[in-house]
């Protein structure tokens, strides 16, 4: 199994695991930068390990379902194996992975601003630890998909009502052990579905799309959809929080937290192909990033829509400057993403999921909070603002 493993481990860590130390000495830096400025708030356990579960339970998922693994599987099922051996190995190469770089970095921010004993750090681990489990079992079984459902909502009512209950701990080993026995069990194969996808065969056009190409690759990148379709239930629910707010102060700052959907605004960082034939070909600066650029401002401007709508049902006052506001966070927003992708793309990534949870995805939030303080502050400038932007645009585009 060791053997297996290193292979796994190796192009996720790099050579030397360098990459690994250089991971947790940031989240050490981080928690250590954000303990000693005592910024403390009351977080609950049972958010904790909600928080904990669902989000390496999300990595875990992304890891498995990664289409860069299929080169480096499809050598190793060339080879003979031994059935657990590779499944446990493929496991926990991912499992530590995700464990390691992406939930270590939630908990070190976690656990820097609230107050903790250790039964729930321990709490935090098991929900990890069962999270990566329970994943790649679901994963390796997910044909049974009602069964899984149930299992489930069986974990999210403990975390929700038996997070207190002296059977919390044990029904997560419970949990962890069940996925243990029936990944004991599961077959190798399973995990490499991707390669037996067919390639559809696609209709030949005369004239080049970009248009089409976009549409093509979200119907091969469902998740990426599905993460939109997650942004607008956020649109949704996002005017009970600052319902008691004054209206138009409150409202820009929606319009930045729903800038954050990193997989559209991805697409050359995540193929490096693309990038490249956009960067030689003649033109193409123009020819492919305009429409990409509008095809950003359109999914921005639809959740900051529906997030009107229902500040309008739920509060009502929405008003022209707010629709003006809409306008100009859903077009910077873009603006700002493809300047991103062009100047600064990501490199050196392992896996996927790696791209989604870059810390590059916060910079355009961060400078649309920073806007939105200016226009909450000074309403009178939101026509000024539109104008800069549409111009900015054109000169780029």
């Amino acid at each position: 199994m060791g053997m297996t493993y290193k292979a796994f481990a190796r192009k996720l860590y790099g050579t030397g695991c360098k990459r690994l130390a250089r991971t947790l000495f940031t989240d050490l830096f981080v928690f250590w930068g954000l303990y000693i400025a005592d910024v403390k708030m009351g977080i609950a356990p049972f958010i904790l390990y909600l928080m904990t579960g669902a989000f390496t339970a999300g990595v875990m998922w992304q890891a498995l379902s990664a289409k860069d693994h299929v080169v480096e599987a499809q050598n190793l099922f060339m080879l003979p194996f031994h059935r657990r051996e590779l499944v446990f190995s493929y496991v926990a190469a991912l499992g530590t992975y995700t464990l390691l770089t992406k939930t270590a970095a939630l908990l070190a921010v976690l656990l820097a601003v609230s107050v903790w004993n250790p039964r729930e750090i321990l709490g935090c681990i098991l929900c990890g630890i069962n999270a990566v489990l329970v994943t790649a079992t679901v994963y390796s079984y997910r044909k049974h998909w009602f069964f899984w459902l149930l299992w489930g909502a069986g974990a999210l009512y403990a975390i929700l009502c038996l997070w207190n209950s002296p059977w919390f701990l044990p029904a997560l080993i419970l949990s962890g052990v069940l996925s243990f026995v029936l990944l004991w069990f599961a077959d190798a194969y399973s995990f490499y579905s991707q390669g037996g996808k067919s390639i559809p065969v696609q209709k030949g056009h005369k004239h080049f799309s970009v248009w089409r190409y976009l549409s093509r690759y979200l119907g091969c990148h469902r998740n990426y959809l599905a993460n939109t379709a997650a942004m607008w239930v956020v649109a949704c629910v996002l005017p009970l929080f600052p319902g008691q707010m004054e209206g138009l102060f409150a409202v820009p700052m929606g319009f930045a937290i729903l800038s954050i959907n990193t997989p559209l605004c991805i697409l050359l960082s995540c193929d490096p192909s693309l990038e490249q034939a956009v960067r030689v070909l003649p033109g193409q600066k123009r020819a492919f990033l305009a429409p990409y650029c509008l095809f950003i401002f359109l999914c921005n401007m639809a959740a900051d829509i529906i997030f009107l709508t229902s500040l309008q049902i739920q509060t009502g006052g929405v008003t022209a400057p707010m629709i003006a506001a809409a306008f100009f966070f859903a077009l910077q927003s873009a603006v700002f993403s493809i300047l991103l992708e062009w100047f600064y793309p990501v490199r050196g990534w392992k896996i996927e999921s790696d791209l989604w949870h870059h810390p590059r995805k916060y910079l355009v939030p961060a400078v649309m909070l920073l806007l939105a303080g200016v226009v909450g502050t000074f309403p009178g400038l939101i026509p000024v603002l539109i104008v800069l932007t549409v111009v900015e645009t054109a000169v780029l585009f």
